[in-house]
């Protein structure tokens, strides 16, 4: 899988001004000049995009939108199996569409009278600090295009369906949302590039990998798992640990596959008071010693 806010193919400027997203050569959509030049002028839109004004449209193909109803209704049916109960009263509130993919204006439209948060568009890469020090102002970093159709249920980076059906809903749940801001502010408030990358990977393990006792049974929460049609399906059988933030922000993954390794809080009380609670007050000297701690 991926990280969030990292593993995008790069997007270059090109002496012309044109926009190219560099894909590799094991991408599904890299022998397809179509689909590339969909993804060059998408990219496009997120470069040229000024803030603090309408995020641009991007013209979906009636190819892309059955793409996004195929994932959408899968992805639904495996939520009532395997999704929280917060997560899934979200849904049911913020509406989204499941014939068609939403512009990004609209889930901001849609998002904003329930929890404050608006989406920003990103070409690619954005740097951690500013991808997570943005979400203490209710702003969230998301791609707009949509993976290749030839592969509907898998993408090698985090598409529309991750950054829309996994964490749109999400902070649709004002409880969820109030974790992504704590977050965000911690990711201000700490100084070292070490401290960041532990104030990350707790994000990693919790809103993009995390899982949960609800309704008394393993359920999932975090992004990564609910817009992942395979790994939605895999990770009762993960090697599932006791919510640590000593250990989640010093446990190495790999990006590339199915998450071997999550921690599972005991309930949604549970995630807010130790993981809520570290955000809210930690620095470089308390990462410090549970780093320390953790060795």
């Amino acid at each position: 899988m991926f990280e969030e806010a990292q593993y995008f193919a790069p997007v270059a400027t090109r002496d012309d001004g044109t926009v190219e997203v560099e894909l590799a050569a094991s991408h599904p959509g890299f022998a397809d000049p179509v689909y590339r030049a969909r993804r060059n002028a998408i990219a496009a839109l997120a470069v040229d995009y000024v803030p603090g004004t309408p995020i641009p449209t991007a013209e979906y193909t009636l190819q892309e939108h059955e793409v996004w109803a195929l994932v959408s209704r899968e992805l639904a049916t495996k939520h009532r199996v395997y999704a929280t109960a917060e997560y899934l009263d979200a849904v049911e509130r913020l509406g989204l569409p499941g014939d068609r993919i939403p512009q990004l204006q609209e889930v901001s439209e849609l998002l904003y009278p329930l929890t404050g948060f608006r989406y920003i568009p990103a070409a690619g890469l954005v740097p951690l600090r500013e991808f997570y020090g943005v979400l203490a102002d209710g702003f969230f970093h998301s791609t707009q295009y949509i993976r290749h159709h030839s592969t509907p249920l898998y993408t090698p980076e985090p598409d529309v369906v991750h950054e829309v059906i996994g964490h749109a809903n999400s902070l649709a749940s004002d409880r969820y949302a109030r974790l992504y801001r704590v977050a965000g502010e911690a990711a201000r408030r700490v100084e070292s590039d070490a401290a960041l990358e532990f104030v990350s990977k707790v994000f990693w393990f919790t809103l993009e990998f995390g899982v949960m006792t609800d309704q008394d049974e393993l359920r999932a929460y975090g992004a990564g798992i609910l817009s992942s049609y395979g790994e939605i399906e895999e990770f009762r059988g993960m090697d599932i640990r006791p919510l640590d933030i000593a250990r989640m922000g010093t446990t190495q993954y790999d990006i590339t596959k199915y998450q071997d390794v999550l921690f599972r809080a005991d309930s949604l009380d549970h995630l807010e008071d130790v993981v809520g609670g570290f955000w809210a007050t930690c620095d470089d000297e308390s990462i410090a010693r549970l780093v320390a701690d953790a060795r």
